[in-house]
C-alpha cells in the first residue's frame, strides 16, 4: 500500500513519494513529451491528405474513411492492454516497443500501393501508439516528483498532446502540397529513430515492475470490448454514422465491458483495479476528457471541412490556416497551464479552459458562412486553441495524482481510452448532426448551416463537461481539502 495524500481544492499543496532522480530532465521531457506530439498528430495529420490518397490508392468515397478509422479502433482498443503492459512489464520496454511498432509500420503505409496495405498498416501504427501513449505518461511520473515539478513536466506533456492535434492538420496539408501524401507517413521513421536511440541515454532501465499475475481473461475482454466499441461507431457509410452492422459491433462491445467489469471485481490481481475509482480525480479526467475529446477533436474535421469545402482552400492553404490554433494552443499550454495549476488548482483551471472552449465553439460557428472569409473565423480559431490547450493539461494532471506508481501506466490508459472513446463517438454523432438534411450534392449554404448546427451542439455538450468537472471536483465539504484515496 503506497499511502499517497493530495489535495484537490484550490491551489493547494501536495506531498508525495519522491521520484527517481533525473540528471538530464530538459532532454528527458523532451524525448517523452516528443514521442506524445507524434501519436496525437497522427491522427490528424491524414485529414487533409484524405482527397490524394483516395485518387492515389483507389479509395470509394464510403472507404476513405477506414484510413482514420483503423488508427483509431486499434489505439482505443488496445490503450487498457498497453497500460498494464507499462505495468507490468516495464514503461521504458513498452515505450521501446511502441517506437519500433510506430516508426515501421509509418514506412509500410508511406510504401503502401494499395488500400489493404495502407488500412493494415494504420492499424498497426494504432497498436504502436497504444503501447507509446501510457508508457510515456508513466516514465513523466516515474521521473518527475508529484507535486511542481511533475505538474510543469505533465503540462509540457499535455502541450505535445494538444498541440500535435492541431499541428497534424498543418502538417498534412504542407507535406501533401510539397512531397505527396506518403510523406505524412514517412516523417514518422526519423523521429521515431531518433527518439529510439536517445531512449538508452536518457531513461533509466526498469526497476519497480509490478508482481503478480497479467490477467489474460481482463485483458482479452477489453481489447475485444473496447475495439468493437470504436469500430462501431466508426463504421458507416459517412464518416462515424452507424450502420446497423455497426451498432451490432457497438452494443457487443458494450456487453464485452460489462463482462469485463464483473470479471475485474472478483479477479485477485485485475487489469483495471476498481479501487482505482475511488480517486476522484481519475474519475473525473476518464468522464470530462471524453465529453471534452468528443467536441473539440470532432472540430479538427469540421473545420476541414468549410476550409475545402466552403472556402475552397487548397490542402496547403488549409493546413496554414490551423497554424495560430496550433501557435495557441501551445503557449496556453506552457505558460499559463502551470501558473494557474499553481495558484487555482485543477478544478478551476478546468473549469475556466473548457468554458473559453464552448464559447469558441460559438464564435467560430457564427463565423462561418457562405462567401465568408477565413478572418471571420479567427477569432473563434484563437479562442479554440488557447482554450483547448489550458484545459487539455490539466486532465492528465488529475489521473496521474495520488495513484500508486505500479498503476500509473493503467490510470492513463484509463484516461487515454476515453480520450478515443470520445472522439469515435463525438465524430458519430456531430457529423451526422452536420450532415441531416443534405446529401453529397448538399449545396455551400447547407454544408455551412450544418456545421454551425454541429457547433452549437458541440458547445452545449462542452457546458456540460465545465458542469461535470466542478461537481467530480468538489470537495466533500465547503472549504476543506478532499483527499484523495490511497491505493
Amino acid at each position: 500500500m503506497l499511502g499517497i495524500t493530495t489535495r484537490l481544492d484550490e491551489g493547494t499543496p501536495v506531498s508525495a513519494a519522491a521520484s527517481r532522480p533525473v540528471p538530464r530532465p530538459g532532454l528527458t521531457l523532451a524525448l517523452l513529451a516528443s514521442a506524445q506530439f507524434m501519436t496525437a498528430i497522427d491522427f490528424d495529420i491524414v485529414f487533409v491528405a484524405l482527397p490524394e490518397i483516395g485518387r492515389d490508392l483507389g479509395f470509394s468515397e464510403q472507404s476513405l474513411q477506414t484510413v482514420v478509422s483503423a488508427y483509431t479502433v486499434v489505439l482505443g482498443g488496445f490503450l487498457l492492454l498497453g497500460g498494464r503492459a507499462a505495468d507490468r512489464l516495464g514503461a521504458r520496454r513498452m515505450f521501446v516497443t511502441g517506437l519500433a511498432v510506430f516508426g515501421l509500420s509509418s514506412l509500410v503505409a508511406g510504401l503502401a500501393e494499395g488500400p489493404t496495405v495502407l488500412v493494415l498498416a494504420r492499424a498497426a501504427q494504432g497498436l504502436g501508439a497504444a503501447l507509446l501513449t501510457p508508457s510515456t505518461l508513466k516514465l513523466v511520473t516515474a521521473h518527475f516528483e508529484e507535486g511542481p515539478a511533475r505538474t510543469k513536466a505533465l503540462a509540457i506533456w499535455g502541450a505535445a498532446g494538444a498541440t500535435g492535434a492541431a499541428v497534424g492538420a498543418l502538417g498534412g496539408g504542407v507535406l501533401t502540397s510539397l512531397l505527396g501524401w506518403e510523406w505524412v507517413f514517412f516523417v514518422n521513421v526519423p523521429l521515431m529513430a531518433v527518439a529510439l536511440a536517445a531512449t538508452p541515454l536518457l531513461l533509466g532501465r526498469d526497476q519497480a515492475v509490478g508482481t503478480g499475475g497479467f490477467d489474460l481473461p481482463g485483458a482479452v475482454l477489453a481489447t475485444a470490448g473496447f475495439t468493437l466499441v470504436v469500430l462501431g461507431l466508426v463504421s458507416g457509410p459517412d464518416i462515424g454514422w452507424l450502420t446497423a452492422r455497426g451498432l451490432g459491433a457497438a452494443v457487443l462491445g458494450v456487453l464485452l465491458v460489462g463482462v469485463f467489469v464483473v470479471v475485474e471485481s472478483r479477479t485477485r490481481d485485475p487489469l483495471v483495479p476498481l479501487r482505482l475509482f475511488r480517486n476522484r480525480n481519475v474519475v473525473a479526467a476518464t468522464v470530462v476528457i471524453f465529453v471534452f475529446m468528443g467536441t473539440v477533436g470532432t472540430q479538427y474535421y469540421l473545420f476541414t471541412t468549410y476550409l475545402q469545402t466552403v472556402l475552397a482552400y487548397t490542402p496547403l492553404a488549409a493546413g496554414f490556416a490551423f497554424l495560430p490554433l496550433s501557435a495557441c494552443s501551445m503557449l496556453a499550454s506552457m505558460t499559463l497551464v502551470p501558473l494557474l495549476l499553481g495558484r487555482l488548482g485543477i478544478r478551476t483551471t478546468l473549469v475556466l479552459g473548457m468554458s473559453g472552449v464552448a464559447a469558441s465553439l460559438v464564435v467560430l460557428s457564427l463565423g462561418m458562412s457562405v462567401g465568408g472569409s477565413y478572418w471571420a473565423a479567427l477569432p473563434g480559431v484563437l479562442l479554440w486553441g488557447a482554450s483547448a490547450g489550458l484545459a487539455f493539461p490539466p486532465l492528465f494532471v488529475s489521473v496521474s495524482t495520488g495513484v500508486a506508481p505500479e498503476q500509473q501506466g493503467v490510470a492513463s490508459a484509463l484516461a487515454s481510452t476515453s480520450q478515443y472513446l470520445g472522439s469515435a463517438v463525438g465524430l458519430a454523432a456531430l457529423v451526422a448532426v452536420a450532415s441531416a438534411g443534405s446529401g453529397p450534392d448538399a449545396t455551400p449554404e447547407a454544408v455551412v448551416a450544418g456545421l454551425r448546427l454541429a457547433g452549437w451542439v458541440a458547445a452545449a455538450v462542452t457546458l456540460v463537461g465545465v458542469g461535470l468537472a466542478a461537481v467530480i471536483l468538489r470537495p466533500a465539504r465547503a472549504g476543506a481539502a478532499q483527499p484523495v484515496q490511497s491505493v
